[in-house]
């Protein structure tokens, strides 16, 4: 793997953990549905995202495609490529990195899904499709900062392309489709305001982050910063054997994810995790599973256990479980609650 210049590495970010895992975990399966990195400035947000995009494997794309399409016959692909691969062509291809898509905090509707020319429609029956950002992220990373500065519409529309993977475009009558799978990352600083509940549900997970308390590593990170600014290239090169490692074990763990095993009984768990802590709706159930899942599959184990829900469940749990249940559930033990629901369903 090649380390970037003027790019500070993954790896090399001090401290920061959670939100390290959720991105990470993301990355093996964007299917968990994105993270919100909830924060003050100046705590290695963009940077940990720019530094990941990194590490990530190449992919193959249909050249020209302006989706980024992958040229197999029976992956999700674009209308034009779709039908030139029914129709028996082999499409033409190259690898390209994946990269980190930025949403301008000012974005219009238009700018975000694409516009049809409607006079073109018309007048000529032709769909001229201009796209948007959604089309420029589909099979890469979406990174929205300020997300709760957006107008809730625009999270709504970013979300619902995230989760269902597909974005559509309807003017007067003329619709146009095209995939948007993406790893959809927002930052927010609270103070500045919060997201509606049903659209911080949607996240997958939820990290909170914060300046760094602890003296050593609070001047590790000065001292990190200052060496990567003076000399960029020596920095990355002293960090090149880690950073292979770790982009080594994102790809193998994407590999195995759909062979790693999740018992019933890490269902059953995480289902009485969601009933002890009142959590709405199911959706947390299913991004634990998720999570637990590509955990495992990170560490190069083949089945999850109860400490991987465990290691997940403050990201998916942290901006799901009431103020007031959070309050008085502080100190529960998550494995005693998932172990007694095994133990009740087997009795």
């Amino acid at each position: 793997m090649q380390v970037g210049r003027a790019l500070f590495p993954f790896t090399a970010i001090v401290g920061q953990e959670p939100m390290r895992q959720a991105l990470v975990l993301n990355a093996i399966n964007p299917a968990i549905g994105g993270v919100l990195i909830r924060g003050e400035k100046g705590t290695a947000k963009s940077t940990a995202v720019r530094a990941l995009a990194r590490l990530l494997p190449e992919q193959d794309v249909v050249v020209g495609c302006q989706f980024g399409c992958p040229p197999d016959a029976g992956e999700q692909q674009c209308v034009d490529c779709s039908s030139r691969s029914a129709a028996g062509e082999d499409l033409p291809r190259q690898a390209r990195q994946m990269r980190v898509v930025e949403l301008p905090i000012n974005a219009s509707e238009d700018r975000v899904v694409g516009s049809i020319d409607i006079e073109a429609a018309i007048k000529t029956g032709e769909k001229r499709f201009e796209p948007g950002v959604l089309a420029e992220a589909n099979r890469n990373i979406l990174y929205v900062d300020e997300v709760n500065l957006l107008d809730d519409h625009i999270v709504d529309v970013l979300l619902d392309a995230a989760a269902m993977g597909l974005n559509t475009v309807e003017r007067e009558g003329v619709s146009v489709s095209h995939p948007s799978r993406f790893i959809l990352v927002g930052t927010m600083n609270p103070e500045e305001g919060d997201l509606r509940p049903q659209l911080l549900d949607r996240f997958g997970l939820c990290v909170d982050v914060a300046g760094i308390r602890d003296l050593g590593r609070r001047v590790e990170i000065v001292e990190r910063r200052e060496q990567f600014e003076e000399d960029p290239e020596a920095f990355a090169v002293r960090f090149e054997a880690d950073e292979t490692a770790e982009a080594e074990r994102i790809s193998h763990a994407i590999r195995s994810l759909p062979d790693v095993e999740v018992d019933r009984d890490i269902l059953v768990g995480i289902a009485a995790l969601g009933i002890e802590l009142e959590v709405d709706g199911h959706r947390a159930d299913i991004v634990t599973r998720k999570s637990a899942q590509a955990l495992a599959a990170y560490e190069n184990r083949d089945r999850a256990t109860f400490a991987d829900v465990e290691r997940v469940a403050p990201a998916v749990l942290a901006h799901r479980v009431k103020p007031a249940v959070a309050g008085t559930k502080r100190n529960l033990d998550l494995a005693e609650v998932m172990q007694r629901a095994v133990d009740r369903e087997g009795s």
